[in-house]
């Protein structure tokens, strides 16, 4: 009763004043499923990219951290190939700094910040995360090139909602699983955040 009750103050929150580039809603009548869209940073290589996030509310919160993935395929060196995100928010002490008073709204902000200050020190990618540290310019490239082809929203119609530019999850999965076979073709990443 505690989680259903906090996430519905939660939902009213974000939908009243939410953090700037920031959207988040339940889907259907399943308070335990969300969904987010984040807005990529001004000046990062993700600006003008809408990345779209699966969220997940297990029984125990807000005693435990909901579980986020990106839907967006986006380059990172923390976000994985399957949208799974490496933050100390997102896992429990004594390897995370999960605790019950934060809430979805601060943990997207901060997943925001993640986007546009990656943290190479401890990636989910080791490959990316190196060419971050020392070839950054080849980084920025990609990961502009990425946000063009799967963030930047290409219809010039009107939108009603945010629920309209949420990408279908079979088309996002077939696109994942495609950019992960070409990524292991070309070189195999290793995966260090535990």
């Amino acid at each position: 009763m505690q989680r259903a009750s906090r996430l519905k103050r939660e939902l009213q929150m974000l939908s009243t004043e939410p953090p700037p580039g920031i959207t988040c809603w339940q889907t259907e009548e399943r308070i335990d499923d969300l969904r987010a869209q984040l807005v990529g940073g001004t000046g990062t290589p993700y600006e003008g990219g809408l990345f779209s996030l699966e969220i997940k509310v297990p029984e125990r919160y807000p005693f435990e951290p909901p579980k986020m993935r990106f839907l967006t395929p986006i380059y990172h060196p923390n976000i994985d190939n399957s949208g799974r995100i490496c933050h100390d928010a997102l896992k429990l002490p004594p390897k995370g700094a999960w605790k019950p008073s934060l809430n979805i709204s601060t943990v997207l902000s901060s997943i925001q910040l993640l986007m546009a200050e990656p943290n190479p020190d401890d990636p989910l990618m080791a490959d990316i995360s190196s060419e971050f540290k020392y070839n950054k310019q080849l980084f920025m490239e990609k990961a502009r090139k990425w946000t063009q082809e799967h963030a930047v929203q290409k219809n010039t119609g009107v939108v009603k909602g945010n629920k309209e530019n949420t990408p279908d999850r079979n088309t996002s999965s077939r696109k994942r699983e495609a950019l992960s076979a070409q990524q292991e073709v070309e070189e195999p990443a290793k995966k260090t955040c535990a």
